[in-house]
């Protein structure tokens, strides 16, 4: 086990024991080789660096009651991470490679997996990129995949808090036919700027309106929108900007297992007033519940001020609890690392 004080982890990079990397050369991938130096030698014509040619994934790998460790929904992971290659014309990862790139460096840094009961766990960030050189606009030759890990801690040590969120007027996270949909590196660099913004007005997170009319909620910064209804109902946005966020299908999976009406559809930014539940929801936390938004000057207060709502507390719950195998994965959502 790593010396490393389990209880003061937050969301950081740490140095762990190894990554993986592969390299796609002359239309082939090469075998996957475990590193140590966490530096890499980039080419500087490569393609990530001038064209964007860049993508990532984020999951989680948990300890579970047994002394097991299971890695979470690491298959649509692989199949999103696939989507986008495709999007920007970079050299598909095969499932099967992700699926042996990602096991593999978990096993090599098992060490770093928190305890179960510190409800941590270890963050596995797959990234892949244009790594050869080209000067002229258009898709790279050799691309790099690589899978480092890292130990994070549990965001909500006490509970959900809910927090602010803020609309910044005058910035769009995407464009309706761009490449909302797809997990490329450079919409988080778009994002900067206006979350920034939000961190300055008080709001640990932003929320975006649709580019072409301004009027329908798309998502939140880094993560999707989710709200309950007044009559229970799981609502969230349908837009081809949105990224298909896997911890959004993991808890409407979930809803409708539980007898919830869920519904994905245009969500006019009028409606805030109709919900008792709103919350971010993404791999860090699984959810953010929101219980204020401030736009134009005004501030709408939703459902519940000290904590999450009834609804998404069990949602969470239930999905925190198949994770860390303290009940039956009846989806069959954690692949088990083998030694």
């Amino acid at each position: 086990m790593a010396n490393i004080d389990w209880s003061s982890l937050g969301f950081c990079y740490m140095q762990t024991k190894s990554f993986i990397r592969y390299t796609y050369k002359d239309g082939a991938w090469g075998e996957g080789e475990l590193l140590q130096d966490p530096y890499i030698p980039i080419h500087i014509a490569a393609t990530a660096l001038h064209y964007g040619q860049a993508a990532f994934e984020g999951l989680k790998a948990f300890s579970q009651p047994n002394g097991d460790i299971g890695v979470f929904r690491l298959d649509e992971n692989a199949k999103r991470l696939a989507n986008t290659a495709s999007r920007v014309m970079m050299a598909e990862v095969p499932e099967e490679m992700f699926r042996e790139a990602v096991l593999k460096v978990v096993e090599d840094n098992k060490e770093f997996v928190p305890p179960a009961e510190t409800g941590g766990s270890l963050y596995i960030r797959p990234l892949l990129y244009g790594s050869g050189p080209c000067i002229g606009v258009q898709p790279s030759e050799e691309y790099t995949f690589i899978v480092l890990v890292m130990p994070v801690g549990d965001y909500y040590k006490g509970g959900l808090q809910p927090v602010r969120a803020t609309i910044i007027d005058g910035y769009d996270r995407a464009a309706p036919n761009g490449v909302g949909h797809v997990k490329v590196a450079g919409n988080y660099a778009a994002s900067l700027e206006p979350s920034a913004l939000a961190k300055k007005a008080g709001c640990p997170i932003n929320l975006y309106l649709d580019a072409k009319e301004n009027k329908y909620i798309d998502e939140f910064g880094t993560s999707n929108f989710i709200a309950i209804t007044k009559d229970g109902t799981y609502v969230t946005p349908k837009s081809t900007s949105i990224l298909p966020s896997i911890t959004n299908k993991s808890l409407m999976e979930l809803a409708s297992f539980k007898g919830i009406t869920v519904e994905q559809r245009a969500i006019d930014i009028a409606e805030i007033k109709d919900f008792t539940e709103i919350a971010a929801c993404g791999t860090a936390v699984v959810i953010t519940p929101v219980n204020e938004l401030l736009w134009k000057g005004c501030v709408k207060k939703i459902g519940f001020d000290g904590s999450c709502g009834p609804i998404l507390q069990d949602l969470y719950n239930h999905v925190k609890a198949i994770q860390s195998g303290t009940t039956e994965d009846v989806f069959g959502w954690n692949t088990l690392v083998k030694e």
